[in-house]
């Protein structure tokens, strides 16, 4: 288990010092004006962010930021490369975030139930953007979508080409 923890520890810490990923020049600077290792920054940083999801104002807001932020400027990267596997973790991703937007609508009474709802959300956006082979988009996808998808991808294809021909007609 110790072994594990370092090695968690060790991957954090060059992650953070990776130069291509948009944190390291925050944290550079950082580390710079503080003389606090960046890895003791980033856990300090976790734990204020797991705060604010507790108890701050515009958790809502925080927690969306914290799901849409990171993986939009890595969506636009992944675009721009000529690599199709990162199109398809990054398309997957959007696909899952999609549907907790929809289950959001009701997140009032989500809320009432759950106080610590933003912090699970957080959570969970997290898991489903990190860069692993327990990344949790493409383990959702696989295991829920995709199965659902395939069952009735043809009526709906169907429902939209009648929709398609019926909107073309009035035009």
């Amino acid at each position: 288990m110790a072994a594990r923890i370092t090695e968690i520890k060790d991957n954090l810490s060059k992650s953070l010092r990776d130069k291509t990923k948009p944190w390291t020049f925050v944290l550079d600077i950082l580390e710079t004006r503080t003389g606090v290792d960046r890895l003791y920054l980033f856990i300090a940083g976790i734990g204020l962010v797991t705060l604010w999801l507790v108890f701050g104002f515009a958790a809502q807001l925080v927690c969306n930021a914290i799901g849409f932020l990171y993986p939009a400027y890595v969506s636009i990267h992944a675009i721009e490369s000529h690599n199709k596997d990162d199109d398809t973790k990054w398309l997957t991703y959007w696909v899952i975030f999609a549907m907790f937007s929809i289950i959001e609508f009701f997140a009032d009474v989500i809320v009432g139930w759950f106080p610590l709802y933003w912090l699970a959300k957080c959570v969970c956006m997290v898991w489903l953007m990190i860069p692993t082979e327990l990344n949790g988009s493409l383990m959702i996808y696989k295991k829920f979508v995709r199965p659902q998808f395939l069952k009735h991808h043809n009526v709906i294809d169907e429902a939209m080409d009648k929709a398609s021909k019926l909107i073309n007609k009035k035009e």
